[in-house]
């Protein structure tokens, strides 16, 4: 049995400092307004123009950006992130993967709970040897897991049906692409001190990594690490 940390990769080609994605959103908004005569080529109008539109409400425009996030995560972090409406997914699929391939190392992989545990509000006061322990006895039902999907594929059983052992922690890679206007929302969402740890081990440091890259669209987005 594997046991990976969550991650993401930015799939987008994103231009330096984010230049070319402002200018897009810019001549597409500045027809609404007709003032296409006030576009720089520096990009310094598009920063001015697109901070105006969110100001203003006007998220309309900024919908024409779109981007597309490769997360891996666990099957419940997953069964969150495709309830944004707005977007398209391509997620890997437990039907007709079978992890007891060669391909796969004959084993599941799993999403770490460490991170989520340290991130948990609701657990800040437990002492380490009580997470110690905790983290154990997940690891033990992990491999229970694993042992009876794979003893299942071995007695006959197709993966669509032997999936039904597979735990929420199990890794996934799901793909979502999506305007910005729905990456506001799901970062206003999900990166908040309400959110699941889990989903805001991923959503915090990707919305601090867009915010370096796409000036203006995110900014105005607090996330807090530690709440």
């Amino acid at each position: 049995m594997r046991v990976l940390k969550a991650g993401y990769e930015i799939l987008t080609p994103i231009s330096e400092n984010g230049i070319k994605e402002l200018q897009h959103i810019e001549r597409i908004g500045r027809v609404c307004y007709k003032s296409e005569d006030k576009i720089t080529d520096d990009g310094e109008s598009a920063k001015k123009f697109v901070k105006m539109l969110i100001a203003n409400g006007h998220e309309a425009m900024i919908e024409h950006g779109t981007l597309s996030v490769l997360f891996t995560v666990d099957r419940g972090v997953s069964h969150e992130m495709v309830r944004h409406r707005i977007a398209s997914f391509a997620q890997e699929s437990t039907r007709y993967v079978n992890y007891s391939k060669e391909k796969f190392g004959n084993e599941i992989t799993v999403i770490d709970i460490e991170n989520g545990i340290c991130g948990d509000g609701k657990m800040k006061n437990t002492d380490a040897d009580k997470i110690g322990e905790i983290h154990a006895e997940w690891l033990d039902a992990m491999r229970d897991a694993e042992r009876h999907y794979m003893k299942m594929i071995a007695c006959g059983a197709s993966p669509q049906i032997a999936r039904s052992v597979l735990p929420n922690a199990t890794k996934t890679n799901l793909i979502i692409t999506a305007n910005y206007r729905e990456w506001r929302a799901f970062f206003k969402l999900r990166t908040a001190p309400s959110a699941h740890p889990q989903i805001r081990e991923v959503a915090i440091p990707l919305l601090a990594e867009l915010q370096k890259k796409i000036p203006v669209v995110f900014d105005d987005i607090r996330a807090y690490e530690n709440a």
